[in-house]
């Protein structure tokens, strides 16, 4: 029979018989765990209960015992090395964490938030006292479905989700990773008697079928672009050659309380690397060799690549100024092959967790898409795509298809083995049905909706009045020292104007240059944040700057 066993490292499976005795199962998962012997694993059938050491429940057989066919047991055990450190926090486990993880700011922040919904006094069930509490007014937890469902929320936050699939370890001591990362591959270190992958394989190392469903949350709940001429700027270079445009969304990430513990993605800037623009497309050169040097520039920022975005616009010819409606419901709002490319993208900017057993899970990364909506006006669209989708690109399973609006299973090789697919749909009689998704299913099934906007009230980052030339756009924009010198409006002696420096691509070209050092750098880009004249006259003093300005000069 298959037992199932939960640890820190994930979930595994095991075939035993049910008379063996429960030493047999304990050896099974010391040699997969890499330990020397059982004597430290702790056995229990509730992530809540304290666990059983094995070796005091050796003689009595798996069976008697219990256990059954298809049976999740939790195990804790000792390492043999380990500097783990215990900590409190609101997420509700009192966590041994196997490792130290760097998690972003905006993570730490909200694991300190209680997230729980506030309600007022209702004028007409509650009966008790302005200080009492009832059923009615309570506050409610951050996942609470009523509350998502009436307040349109489609997917609730990653960390109201963490709350939700923690709060069974609230009372434990034990700590297990809740979140765990779909695993499609064959496992190779199968105890089957078979030959190892790709010459024999059965159920306990084959992966599991996959049933697509809407995912339950999202890790980023908005996109905020800093200022409307971020987008302005960016579809300009479609206004002048008709062609489409691509760009890396540079950024941070912060609370977003329209959403009980929300994140959203700020955008302060949009960098576009090298491609070939057409006008029904565009062709990436990947990998584009200033990457390095951008994320490094936004790192001095504060910043870091949250996202990319990129055109489809056709005008409609009415003379207008209006564009076509080609991403709709009878259509598709992302194409297969866009899919296939954002998980690509998020599977290269994974999200670092603590709690996770791997020490990251799913993604930040988001994909917006400007185009024309159902108005016939531009707007901007914006998703991600599923855990279970990055991992069956990761995994080489789906593959774009001709038609825009599907995705296609890849089918199993000698060398390649594919796990079923299935996806559920309500049929004409509003009945639930299971179906399989070879060859191909909906590419809706993969999508996650993030909502965008701008905020009221702007504060950019960066403050330059006058846009310095945007990078890669030959013909139509150039960028050099003379027109740099041009834009500082700098004078022999080099005094730095503090608002012209405030332009992203201005950062970037400078450091292209190689001229200033890191030092030197790090100033300016400090200053261009800051805003503030003591940096600016600091700045003027480093001799990587006047370097800098006599080259201006000189050119």
């Amino acid at each position: 029979m298959l037992v199932r066993v939960r640890s820190k490292q994930g979930t595994i499976r095991f075939e035993v018989d049910p008379n063996d005795d429960i030493s047999a199962l304990g050896t099974k998962i010391a040699d997969h765990l890499n330990l020397t012997d059982y004597s430290s694993i702790g056995i229990s059938d509730k992530p809540t209960t304290a666990s059983t050491p094995i070796k005091d429940l050796v003689g009595k057989s798996i069976g008697q015992l219990g256990i059954g066919h298809g049976e999740l047991l939790f195990i804790t055990y000792q390492e043999t090395v380990a500097s783990d450190s215990s900590q409190t926090n609101n997420v509700g486990t009192k966590a041994s964490m196997p490792f130290d993880i760097k998690q972003d700011p905006i993570d730490d922040f909200l694991e300190k938030q209680d997230g729980l919904i506030k309600r007022g006094r209702d004028s007409k069930f509650c009966k008790h006292a302005a200080n009492g509490m009832c059923d009615y007014c309570m506050p409610l937890e951050p996942y609470d479905i009523n509350y998502l469902t009436e307040n349109k929320i489609k997917h609730m936050s990653f960390h109201a989700y963490l709350r939700k699939i923690n709060k069974q370890n609230k009372h434990s001591s034990k700590f297990i990773p809740p979140l765990e990362e779909p695993d499609l591959r064959v496992k190779t270190n199968c105890s089957g008697t078979h030959a190892p992958w790709p010459e024999g394989i059965c159920t306990k190392c084959q992966p599991s079928a996959v049933t697509l469903q809407l995912q339950q949350y999202r890790m980023v709940d908005h996109v905020e672009f800093s200022v409307p001429s971020l987008i302005d700027n960016f579809i300009h270079f479609w206004r002048s050659t008709g062609t489409q445009r691509f760009g890396y969304l540079y950024g941070r990430y912060e609370h977003y309380p329209d959403v009980p513990l929300g994140v959203k993605a700020v955008v302060e800037a949009i960098y576009e690397p090298p491609q070939e623009d057409e006008v029904d497309g565009l062709t990436l050169i990947l990998p584009w060799n200033e990457e390095k040097l951008v994320d490094e520039v936004a790192m001095n920022c504060g910043l870091q690549k949250v996202g990319m975005i990129y055109t489809d616009l056709t005008d409609d010819g009415s003379g207008l100024g209006k564009v076509i409606c080609k991403r709709h419901i009878d259509s598709y709002f992302l194409s297969s092959q866009e899919c296939c490319f954002s998980a690509a993208m998020q599977n290269k900017h994974p999200t670092a967790s603590k709690w996770s057993a791997s020490g990251k899970f799913n993604s930040r990364f988001v994909t917006c898409v400007v185009t024309g909506n159902s108005n016939g006006d531009i707007d901007v669209s914006a998703y991600q795509v599923s855990n279970i989708c990055t991992s069956m690109v990761a995994e080489d399973i789906i593959e774009a298809s001709v038609d825009p609006s599907v995705v296609r299973v890849k089918e199993s090789t000698s060398d390649k083995y594919v796990p079923e697919v299935f996806y559920k749909y309500k049929n004409k009689y509003g009945v639930n049905v299971q179906k399989s998704a070879k060859p191909c299913f909906p590419v809706e099934y993969l999508l996650v909706n993030v909502t965008h906007g701008f905020p009221s009230n702007p504060v950019p980052l960066f403050t330059s009045p006058i846009s310095f030339p945007i990078e890669n756009r030959p013909g139509i924009e150039s960028q050099d020292l003379k027109g740099l010198y041009r834009h500082l409006g700098l004078e022999a002696s080099g005094n730095v104007h503090v608002d012209y420096v405030s332009d992203f691509h201005l950062l970037t070209f400078v450091k292209g240059t190689g001229i200033l050092d890191q030092n030197d750098f790090a100033a300016l880009a400090r200053l261009a944040v800051s805003h503030e004249e003591k940096d600016a006259n600091q700045l003027a003093q480093s001799t990587g700057w006047q370097t800098l300005v006599t080259i201006m000069n000189l050119s």
